[in-house]
């Protein structure tokens, strides 16, 4: 085994972690975020992200204290963008689980650069799927009617046989489980920060105290690491199924019902393979711009963005192979209403949001091919704008044009957004995105611990050889 010197550093995976790293080098590099005065552009992005936000919680108070009648809904599509929005986020938070504990356990180390960041998207995304649904039962006082609770009447009782019921279950289990392993991963970053901080300024003892607290004592002992392993690889294995339920049971809210284009047993790997889709998506999204703007280009390196785009691409032909799959079936199974109602997407009055959904999600994924364009950061962060169009038009076109045109034509009717709907969509990217630009002034965006990993330490003999 050869010997390790300070002259002779190397990495496990030197496309990981680019510039001849230290150990010093990543703490420093990723805490500069959180020691120096936010930036202009940060004030500006958290500024019209607040803004937004106000606005959105604003309308949403409007349309519970006016009724849902504010919105474009109508009789035969009971169900418009709040639920269009609602399916929308929930898969967007998909890759962060997947990311985060799919690829932890098969050991790609691949996803230390990019876990915290899609860990936190998953957190935050949840939430703002919640706040939808929340919304969208009317009643919003009485939302405690749906929960499990003890019923000493005898004259209330959830509905388990409702699939709404099962998304409670499944969607808390999912938040509960990503957030604990969002936070466990943040502990020993959380330490490493705290023993930064020089208490030269009152406001410096107030962080310390702060981050002493959220790191729980952490002093990384080797039994400490070695409980911290464990745990995370346990919380690895009870969040696997997780990718795989949540957003299948979200699928049983169309799938077990009896309206063409929605009765369907591909919906449930349909659903998932688009929420990942979707997901990674926004995961690129976000972390381009996070990469320029916090100077993270050594860590979060082409070979990150390359990955992730290989993985756009064979979600991107699985769920163009899911669209020719319905429409295969709608064939082949010899209904004629099951036909129509495909035949109507593809060229009914909402043919342009079927269209765009394709360009989108099958047609622009394609590029990624071509190494220069997965490579290039630029053409990588406009095709991820297009993958989240496509994926928000997709719950556009399965909900609004299954509904549109029931089994009675003297019931058909349009649906058209109204600016309420408008606001409520455009102000729910005001929520998420005030609780990242948060999360990345006060949190590290990567996980300092698991980047240093992948560096070999300058005193190590032979380590890696």
């Amino acid at each position: 085994m050869s010997t390790v010197t300070k002259e002779d550093l190397h990495y496990i995976h030197p496309e990981l972690v680019e510039g001849g790293k230290k150990y010093k080098d990543a703490n420093a590099d990723i805490s500069r975020p959180l020691e120096t005065f936010p930036t202009k552009t940060w004030g500006i992005a958290l500024a019209v992200s607040v803004l937004t936000f106000t606005i959105f919680i604003s309308e949403a108070l409007n349309v519970v204290g006016s009724g849902m009648g504010r919105l474009g809904l109508n009789i035969p599509v009971g169900w418009g963008s709040f639920i269009i929005n609602f399916v929308f986020w929930i898969g967007i938070g998909h890759a962060g689980t997947l990311i985060s504990a799919i690829l932890y356990v098969f050991r790609q180390q691949w996803r230390t650069g990019i876990n915290r960041a899609a860990e936190a998207m998953t957190i935050f995304s949840v939430l703002t799927a919640a706040f939808f649904v929340t919304i969208h039962v009317g009643r919003t006082w009485l939302i405690f009617w749906a929960l499990p609770y003890p019923n000493e009447r005898g004259v209330l009782w959830p509905n388990f046989r409702s699939p709404l019921t099962w998304d409670e279950f499944a969607i808390s289990t999912y938040f509960i489980t990503s957030l604990v392993f969002w936070y466990i991963g943040l502990i020993p970053d959380f330490a490493s920060i705290r023993d930064r901080i020089v208490e030269d300024s009152p406001g410096q003892k107030v962080r310390k105290f702060a981050y002493s607290i959220l790191s729980f004592g952490w002093v990384g002992s080797a039994r400490a690491w070695a409980h911290y392993e464990a745990v995370v690889m346990i919380l690895s294995g009870l969040s696997m199924p997780l990718v795989f339920s949540v957003h299948s049971i979200v699928s049983f809210d169309f799938a077990t019902s009896v309206i063409p284009g929605w009765h369907a047993t591909i919906f449930p790997p349909y659903f998932v393979l688009g929420a990942v889709f979707s997901g990674f998506g926004m995961v690129l999204t976000l972390l381009i711009i996070m990469r320029e703007v916090f100077r993270l280009t050594e860590y979060i390196t082409l070979k990150h963005l390359e990955n992730m785009a290989k993985i756009c691409t064979l979600t991107g032909s699985l769920v163009g192979l899911a669209y020719g799959t319905e429409f295969f079936i709608a064939w082949y199974g010899g209904s004629e209403f099951e036909a129509f109602a495909f035949i109507n997407r593809a060229f009914g009055p909402y043919w342009w949001s079927y269209w765009i959904m394709v360009s989108c999600n099958v047609i622009s994924p394609q590029l990624f091919w071509f190494k220069k364009i997965r490579t290039n950061p630029v053409a990588l962060w406009i095709i991820s704008i297009f993958i989240n169009i496509g994926m928000w038009f997709e719950r556009f076109v399965i909900i609004v044009t299954s509904l549109h045109r029931d089994y009675l034509p003297s019931s058909w009717d349009m649906y058209v957004f109204t600016p309420h709907d408008w606001i409520m969509l455009f102000g729910s990217f005001g929520m998420f995105f005030t609780m990242f630009l948060l999360f990345a002034r006060f949190f590290p965006t990567i996980a300092i611990a698991e980047i240093k990993a992948t560096i070999k330490s300058p005193d190590a003999k032979g380590f890696g050889h």
